[in-house]
């Protein structure tokens, strides 16, 4: 499949219509694709709640945001630790107060390339607590409300899920054995995308097809996340590729959530992301998903498991 639905140059901001009237909740947005897809939001007419863990950081980027596109921009921030259920519960809770609809939740937030196991106050490996569960429940809170506004779940994985092991180690879920902070980081992100894939199989079972859920990534892009969690190595050799062909910015890399969460009628069966070189860079589109990550069998068990772990059941 290597054309593409929206032309050589792939999907870009410029198909946004004016989104006056609409409202995108978004996690991750003090940096990187996370602000840079919030900004292109705010640019159309939208109104956008960011979610993040540090309120001060936050705050600096929404008078950034300010600076940038003028005063009249209707951005808030709600405090949200997605390695803390706790955390995701109450804000879960502030936006369903705050918030009359959901036209799109753009999961964006991520950690990656933590070097030592660490275990999250839940008491899980933190990249699947943080990665997987922060973001199940979160869903799975919000969800009435997304079904209510007719919107949609984005869900931004990476082609991490492509490494790994490349299936779901429900043996020792938190790695007590052979933890490699790659191994970890790639089964949080194939179970990220599986769960958009089940999710949809749920909807369609239950005859709710009007909430659309998605599945993409952003390629390499030039962003902060390594920096965030990685270890002094990974840091090195993550800013060394920043430097590199095969990076590209983290505007473009904003390019597939925006796709996902504004793009009318897009398939979701589809996976999206950059086309190009090892789909790292290049024009966005759909492209080809690895048949792991529809393992039916998997995600069906992976999906009971995350009710019973989370103790949070989707209202579908």
């Amino acid at each position: 499949m290597n054309t593409n639905q929206f032309g050589k140059k792939g999907w870009t901001p410029d198909r946004i219509e004016n989104l006056n009237g609409k409202t995108y909740v978004i996690t991750g947005t003090t940096s990187g694709t996370g602000f840079e897809a919030t900004k292109i939001l705010l640019s159309k007419g939208a109104k956008v709640v960011i979610l993040n863990r540090n309120p001060k950081k936050a705050e600096d980027t929404i008078k950034t945001l300010k600076q940038e596109l003028g005063n009249h921009i209707d951005v808030t921030n709600i405090v949200l630790d997605l390695s803390i259920q706790d955390s995701v519960k109450k804000a879960a809770k502030e936006v369903l107060k705050t918030t009359p609809q959901i036209n799109a939740l753009i999961c964006n937030a991520a950690i990656a390339q933590v070097p030592k196991q660490t275990l999250t106050v839940d008491g899980w490996e933190s990249q699947m607590g943080t990665n997987y569960y922060g973001n199940w429940t979160l869903q799975a809170l919000l969800f009435p409300l997304i079904e209510k506004s007719k919107g949609r779940i984005v869900t931004v994985g990476s082609m991490g899920y492509n490494m790994g092991i490349k299936t779901i180690k429900f043996d020792d879920l938190n790695w007590d054995n052979n933890y490699t902070p790659n191994n970890a980081y790639s089964q949080s992100k194939l179970a990220q995308i599986m769960s958009m894939y089940e999710l949809q199989d749920r909807l369609k079972e239950a005859g709710k097809t009007d909430v659309k859920a998605y599945a993409c990534h952003p390629g390499s892009s030039r962003t902060n996340l390594i920096n965030t969690s990685g270890s002094t190595m990974m840091k090195f050799i993550f800013n060394l590729m920043k430097l590199s062909p095969l990076t590209q910015s983290a505007k473009k890399g904003a390019y597939p959530q925006l796709m996902c969460a504004t793009e009318p009628n897009l398939d979701q069966s589809g996976f999206y992301g950059p086309k190009g070189k090892n789909n790292w860079v290049g024009p966005v589109g759909e492209h080809k998903l690895e048949p792991h990550a529809k393992d039916k069998v998997v995600a069906k068990r992976l999906w009971e498991l995350s009710e019973k772990e989370t103790g949070i059941k989707w209202n579908i």
